[in-house]
């Protein structure tokens, strides 16, 4: 489908944001551009490009509710609004995701619950959060649902959630309740119930079992994220004692338990945390034995860097905490330090820091499409010891 043909077909475009570029199939040019401006600074090759496919490729999405109790509207806020937008027709979400945000509205609908207001602070029914399962084969994916909700008890929402779990029969994985009772931009809040099915979503990245609960951080697009995590690998030697910090759940790190010496993982999310734990529990005790596990902000946890050859670094859009990024680029003494980044302006900054100090350089470098038709860029790269030149 050419880019022109697929623009004249998306119902939601405009005033849908949520995909600036949609139709054109390629990597976000300014972010390349900048990406190939480091490249040729740096002497090496420009980065290859990695890009999901842009249609029906999104596995994972946080979508709003607003709207009226007969005319309930999920979807994407317009730019530098609160007004919704409905998307029920999103050709870049899987099926699935569709699927369950139309059962949802007749959920809404058919218990009488009212979507929030932001200006009034009224309402139940703020947000709903839809992950597809990644390890199914296609076309029999389940879902995890979570449903947030302006309360701080689940109990008025229980005919939306027995509603959903109706309606959805086979196709849900598992259901929650989340309460977010705050005036907050933040979507999702700290209450928690689950309603039905696992705890959590098993996925198979890198060849191991890796457990999502549905207060954890994971990638848009599963597929694309088994093969950054399998290029990342050929970059880890053998015998490795390695360094994980913003370990997340442990998709990345988990994988290289059993070909590694040890491994220290570090993160601060709590669910991040409780499925990290989980994917170590079930390795085999010998596997285990080589884990460490330390919670906290990275940059409070340099100690790690101690002894380990190998560094691993996977931060949020900010980039790396500062007292990291000294250490890294002025007292570790590794060989080798892989970044993980999903933000193009703080890893130059980040890259910048490490090159200036000159005891790294950049060997290596990939850029990922996991959102495709916006200007978002992910990106990998390798840094080697400038000595080893």
């Amino acid at each position: 489908m050419s880019g022109e043909t697929a623009a004249t077909e998306c119902s939601h475009r405009p005033p849908c944001p949520g995909c600036p570029r949609f139709g054109d199939d390629a990597i976000a040019p300014d972010a390349l551009a900048e990406l190939d401006r480091l490249a040729e600074r740096t002497g090496i090759e420009r980065p290859e490009r990695v890009v999901a496919p842009g249609f029906a490729s999104r596995m994972r999405s946080r979508l709003m509710v607003r709207g009226r109790v007969r005319s309930p509207k999920i979807g994407l806020f317009e730019l530098g609004t609160h007004r919704i937008v409905d998307i029920p027709n999103c050709a870049i979400h899987h099926p699935l995701i569709n699927e369950v945000a139309r059962a949802a509205k007749s959920a809404i609908h058919g218990a009488g619950a009212r979507p929030y207001n932001e200006q009034t602070h009224e309402g139940l029914i703020r947000a709903i959060q839809i992950v597809v399962e990644g390890v199914a084969e296609p076309g029999i994916e389940r879902a995890q649902v979570v449903v947030v909700a302006n309360d701080e008890s689940s109990h008025a929402t229980q005919p939306v959630l027995d509603a959903l779990e109706r309606e959805l029969g086979p196709r849900l994985h598992s259901l929650f309740w989340n309460g977010q009772p705050e005036r907050s931009n933040a979507i999702i809040g700290p209450l928690w119930e689950r309603r039905f099915g696992p705890e959590m979503l098993e996925d198979d990245s890198g060849g191991t079992r890796v457990f999502y609960p549905p207060g954890a951080f994971g990638q848009a697009n599963a597929r694309l994220t088994g093969a950054l995590v399998e290029r990342l690998y050929g970059w880890i030697r053998e015998g490795a004692n390695v360094a994980e910090f913003y370990a997340g759940v442990g998709a990345i790190g988990l994988g290289l338990v059993e070909r590694a010496r040890g491994i220290a993982f570090n993160e601060i999310g709590a669910h991040s945390l409780d499925g990290l734990r989980r994917g170590i529990a079930v390795l085999e005790a010998v596997l285990r034995d080589k884990t460490e596990v330390v919670p906290g902000e990275a940059g409070g946890c340099t100690r790690l860097l101690d002894g380990c050859d190998t560094t691993i670094v996977d931060p949020p859009r900010r980039g790396l905490d500062v007292a990291l990024r000294e250490s890294l680029a002025n007292d570790w003494q590794g060989q080798c330090l892989v970044y993980v980044s999903c933000g193009v302006s703080s890893f130059l900054a980040d890259t910048n820091a490490l090159l200036a100090s000159g005891r790294w350089r950049l060997a290596e470098l990939v850029a990922f499409g996991f959102f495709p038709f916006t200007e978002h860029v992910e990106t990998l790269a390798r840094f080697e010891r400038a000595e080893s030149r």
